[in-house]
């Protein structure tokens, strides 16, 4: 199918993987498919990218959590966090002691970044479905990786779309996805194309066994086309994907990184956008989000350093309560905190809970 793009803009695309893009890990047999831990590095349309009113250059700096007073910014049921946030934790004391901590922490739900713990031993798919329920978290979604050519045993949506599937199916999942960005053909627009066209394939396949397939973002994915330097890949891959078959998890805070990084086009002139505009637009398209902090800093080629949640300045107060606001917003839409490398797993996941289940909705 043919469509238009906008004309948004900006640099020299950098095609470096994230550590997310680098998962195509082998997965083993069975349950031991574990999605990423061993290889990984620490680490809308067109019209969507157009200027918001009054947009800021960055995250508007987030104010102290009002406690007591307005109704919780945060839905009931929907506070999440990605495991591999806790993967040291996952990898020696096991899923049941994690879970466990989770739940007194107040999570109700969690997003798998693999299905092996290390050292705490072996387990079935069936018994980590029973360990996520016995401590009362609802498993939301999973990582995994989207291809690694070359290896055709790999535990990938290209390689093994139906044992991963399969997988999914079995701890009942109603999303899985992928945090590899869609760079196996290229930069160029046709590239994405032909990326956006395994995703459609890839979503269908979900659909018949009632889940849905995701994409995860990192900040890469709002650079520009190397062939058109005027299109931002991201409006490609909105554009070209179906949206009853393919899903976006905004990681909010790539995307502001995103936006200090690809908010001027090559020859200098400005090409602002906001990440709350592109949700808003289709607020549908994003069940999930990743919820992870950044102190703004220009010193940084990214204009942020990554933090645990509440102490930096992106402000979920305004985020959060702007997407619950749309039709069937606090129903819809599932939160997942996230840190890469957080100094301590466990008291970055009790901040984050403290911190968002602290927020209140302002007067309007």
């Amino acid at each position: 199918m043919s469509r238009r793009y906008a004309a948004t803009p900006d640099p020299e695309l950098t095609s470096r993987i994230t550590r997310r893009g680098m998962l195509g890990v082998a997965a083993g047999a069975g349950a031991a498919a574990l999605i990423g831990a061993a290889t990984t590095p620490a680490s809308a349309t067109a019209s969507a990218s157009a200027p918001a009113p009054a947009a800021p250059a960055t995250a508007t700096p987030a104010t102290a959590p009002s406690h007591g007073r307005g109704r919780p910014v945060l839905p009931p049921g929907r506070l999440g966090i990605q495991l591999y946030s806790l993967r040291d934790k996952v990898g020696t004391l096991g899923f049941a002691a994690v879970f466990a901590e989770l739940r007194k922490y107040g999570y109700d739900e969690v997003e798998y970044a693999g299905y092996t713990q290390g050292s705490a031993g072996p387990l079935t798919l069936p018994q980590l479905k029973r360990l996520t329920r016995d401590n009362g978290l609802r498993a939301i979604g999973s990582h995994v990786g989207y291809h690694s050519d070359g290896d055709p045993g790999a535990y990938t949506f290209a390689q093994n779309l139906t044992k991963v599937l399969d997988d999914a199916q079995a701890l009942g999942l109603k999303h899985i996805g992928t945090a590899s960005g869609p760079w196996r053909h290229g930069a160029t627009v046709d590239g994405w194309k032909r990326c956006a066209e395994d995703f459609n394939r890839y979503g269908a396949e979900a659909k018949k066994r009632g889940m849905r397939f995701y994409q995860h973002n990192h900040a890469e994915e709002f650079s520009f086309a190397t062939d058109r330097p005027d299109v931002r890949l991201y409006d490609v891959l909105l554009a070209e994907t179906d949206p009853e078959l393919v899903f976006l998890e905004m990681d909010v805070y790539w995307a502001y990184v995103a936006q200090y990084r690809f908010s001027r086009r090559a020859d200098g002139t400005p090409a602002p956008f906001d990440p709350l505009r592109y949700v808003l637009r289709q607020p549908d398209r994003y069940p999930l989000f990743h919820v992870k902090d950044g102190e703004h800093d220009e010193t940084t080629r990214d204009g942020y350093r990554m933090v645990d949640v509440g102490d930096g300045d992106i402000d979920y107060q305004r985020f959060i309560s702007a997407v619950t606001r749309t039709h069937g917003g606090r129903r819809d839409h599932h939160w997942q905190a996230e840190h890469d490398n957080p100094v301590s797993s466990f008291a970055f996941a009790r901040k984050s809970s403290a911190h968002l289940h602290a927020l209140r909705e302002k007067d309007r």
